[in-house]
């Protein structure tokens, strides 16, 4: 009888296939995204300046 904390247990076998590492593409694509967030926030928050704050002063 085997003990349940043997280290000659078996692992599962899953079929999850292998990570694969990010190509270039995937993370050019992953950072232009994420650039054009950034700059479509700065420009929202620019003109909530503009439009909203500015003709109170």
């Amino acid at each position: 009888m085997k003990e349940s904390m043997s280290p000659e247990q078996e692992q599962p076998e899953t079929g999850r296939p292998k990570l694969q590492p990010p190509t270039d593409a995937s993370i050019v694509a992953s950072n232009a995204i994420k650039y054009t967030a950034y700059i479509m926030l700065i420009f929202g928050f620019l003109y909530f300046l503009i439009a909203y704050l500015a003709p109170m002063l």
